[in-house]
C-alpha cells in the first residue's frame, strides 16, 4: 500500500475575482480556497500564471479522494460536475482501463475519487468491491498476504454495502457470491447466489439479455453445487477455520469426520490434504490430494499441492509433471511458475532457475518471492 501522503502536492488558493472560468461553468464563489495541484512546494512558490484549470480539477479529485471531511466539500462536488457534467462516466472508464493494465494504484486514487464526489452511487460502490477484491488477489499472488488479507476487508466492506442498497442490486450479491467462495464460506455464498437469482427473476422476459441467462444458469449450478457437495455442514466450515487459525490437528478431526459421511467430496480430501501438508506429513497430503483430484478436484491449486509435496519427498519428476498439469489450465499463473524455479533449484539447475522466476517477474513485476529469490540466485 502507498505510504505517501497524497494531499502533499495539494494546496489552497484563492482566486481573483477575474479569473476566466470555463463558459457557463459554476459561479464561482471567491471566499472559498480551492485546492490546487502543483509541484511547487509550498504555496508561496506557486505562479499564479501558471494556472490552468485542470490544475484545480486535480486538487478537488485529490480532496474527494483523500479528504472527505473537507468543510468545503459539497461545493467542491458542485465546482466539478458543473465544469465536467460528465465526469462521472469519465471517471469510472478510465479507472477500469487503469484496472486492465494493471495500474492499480491509479485506478484506486480514480475510484476512491468517484466515491468522494457521490458517495451514494451504488455502481461506484460495487465498483470499489469488485476492484479491491481483484487487487487483493493481486497481492496474494505476489506474496504480499498482509496486503491482501487488507484489501480482502476494503472489499469486502463495500460488497455488504451494495448489497444493503435500496432498491437491492442483483449484480452486487452474484459478484459477493464468487467473493464468498474465495473465503470458502459456502453458506454465505450459497446466500448471495440464492438471493442473486431471486432478484433476476423479477426482470421481464423481454429485458432478460444473454449475459443475464450465463450469470443465472452459473449462480444456479453453484447453488447446487454447494447443496450436493454439503459443503454448509458445520464440521466442514470448522475444519476451515481450524486449519486457517493453525490448529491443523483439530482441523483434521473435523474434516476427517465430515468424509466419514460424504467421501465423494474433493473439496474435503483437498482440506484434509491441505491440513496434512502444513503438518509437514507430506506423504499422507499426497495421498489425500490425488484423491481430491479422481474426485473432480483437478484444478490448479490441487495439482500445486501436490506438487509441493512431492518436492519436499524429492519425487521431482512427478513434481514437474504436476505442475504442467497446472499450467495447462492457467498457463500465466505465477505460483505455478515459481514453483517450477524451486523445482529446479532443489536439482541445482540454478540457471533455469532463473529463468522461471524472471518469467514471474515479466508477467508480475510486483511478485516480492520471485524478486527476492532471482537476487539471491544472482549473488
Amino acid at each position: 500500500m502507498n505510504s505517501t501522503n497524497p494531499l502533499e502536492s495539494v494546496f489552497f488558493i484563492t482566486l481573483p475575482d477575474d479569473y476566466s472560468l470555463p463558459e457557463n461553468a459554476f459561479k464561482i464563489d471567491t471566499t472559498i480556497p480551492l485546492p490546487v495541484q502543483s509541484s511547487a512546494k509550498n504555496p508561496s512558490e506557486f505562479d499564479m500564471n501558471s494556472l490552468t484549470w485542470e490544475m484545480i480539477l486535480a486538487g478537488i479529485l485529490s480532496i474527494l479522494a483523500y479528504d472527505i471531511n473537507n468543510k468545503h466539500i459539497h461545493y467542491y462536488r458542485s465546482l466539478l460536475t458543473s465544469v465536467k457534467p460528465n465526469i462521472k462516466t469519465e471517471l469510472t472508464q478510465a479507472a477500469i482501463l487503469k484496472v486492465k493494465n494493471e495500474d492499480f494504484d491509479i485506478a484506486e486514487e480514480i475510484f476512491t475519487a468517484l466515491h468522494g464526489l457521490d458517495p451514494e452511487d451504488m455502481g461506484t460502490i460495487l465498483n470499489l468491491a469488485l476492484f479491491f477484491d481483484e487487487r487483493a488477489e493481486s497481492y496474494r499472488k505476489s506474496g504480499l498476504n498482509e496486503d491482501a488479507d487488507a484489501y480482502d476487508e476494503f472489499a469486502h466492506n463495500y460488497y455488504q454495502q451494495a448489497m444493503a442498497a435500496e432498491p437491492a442490486v442483483p449484480d452486487a450479491f452474484f459478484n459477493a457470491g464468487f467473493f464468498y467462495l474465495k473465503l470458502k464460506n459456502y453458506t454465505r455464498a450459497k446466500e448471495c447466489f440464492e438471493t442473486y437469482l431471486t432478484l433476476s427473476e423479477k426482470y421481464e422476459e423481454n429485458e432478460v439479455t444473454d449475459n443475464d441467462r450465463r450469470k443465472r444458469s452459473r449462480a444456479e449450478e453453484i447453488v447446487q453445487d454447494i447443496s450436493s457437495r454439503n459443503l454448509e455442514d458445520e464440521l466442514f466450515k470448522s475444519a476451515y477455520d481450524f486449519i486457517s487459525m493453525g490448529q491443523e490437528e483439530k482441523g483434521l478431526e473435523s474434516i476427517k469426520e465430515f468424509l466419514e459421511s460424504n467421501p465423494k467430496v474433493w473439496n474435503a480430501w483437498f482440506m484434509l490434504g491441505w491440513a496434512l501438508r502444513r503438518l509437514e506429513r507430506w506423504s499422507d497430503a499426497k495421498s489425500a490430494f490425488l484423491q481430491a483430484v479422481e474426485l473432480g478436484g483437478n484444478n490448479p491449486d490441487t495439482y500445486n499441492e501436490l506438487a509441493i509435496c512431492c518436492i519436499e519427498l524429492e519425487e521431482f519428476s512427478e513434481c514437474k509433471k504436476f505442475l504442467s498439469e497446472a499450467l495447462k489450465i492457467e498457463p500465466e499463473n505465477t505460483k505455478i511458475i515459481s514453483n517450477l524455479g524451486f523445482l529446479e533449484m532443489k536439482q541445482g539447475n540454478i540457471s533455469e532457475a532463473q529463468k522461471y522466476f524472471t518469467i514471474v517477474l515479466e508477467l508480475d513485476p510486483n511478485d516480492v518471492i520471485a524478486k527476492k529469490t532471482l537476487e539471491s540466485l544472482e549473488d
